[in-house]
């Protein structure tokens, strides 16, 4: 049997990048299996001119100076711009991995004897556990986020 022990959506902006939210719940019970199921969106900047200048940016920020005009005249090469979103989790007393993915929609799990690709596997504990929801980048005026996390019970 599933039962729900968080469920979290919320809305982010430009000004959302480079931080974290983290959300707790509570599993009563140890064993069983962890199920995060978490989607956000949209994935892609689709205004042509509202990324031009964020190319720019950062291309002036992160390149050699060498190197800015050659990338600057193929500045579209760098499109569509992207949110970038990742999932991370820790339980009662370690952390059990994260999910750096691009993917917009994602159903991971952790369990005694097997977990998603980036967790870790083993017996889950009773207790606090924590999620935590890394904005990489937010390129969009808005992007929302869902997130759920269920309980199997052994």
């Amino acid at each position: 049997m599933k039962r729900l022990v968080l469920e979290a959506e919320g809305q982010v902006t430009p000004v959302c990048s480079k931080t974290h939210i983290a959300y707790s719940f509570h599993l009563d019970r140890q064993g069983g299996k962890l199920w995060i199921d978490y989607a956000y969106g949209p994935k892609n900047l689709e205004d042509r001119e509202q990324a031009h200048p964020l190319i720019e940016a950062g291309i002036n920020k992160y390149t050699e100076q060498a190197q800015r005009a050659r990338l600057l005249e193929k500045w579209e090469s760098f499109l569509p711009l992207k949110n970038l979103i990742t999932v991370s989790v820790d339980d009662p007393k370690r952390h059990r991995g994260a999910g750096h993915r691009h993917d917009p929609e994602q159903l991971l799990f952790i369990g005694s004897e097997e977990a998603s690709p980036g967790f870790v596997s083993g017996e889950l504990s009773e207790g606090l556990w924590r999620v935590t929801l890394s904005l990489h980048e937010i390129v969009t005026d808005n992007c929302r986020y869902r997130l759920r996390i269920h309980h199997e019970e052994a």
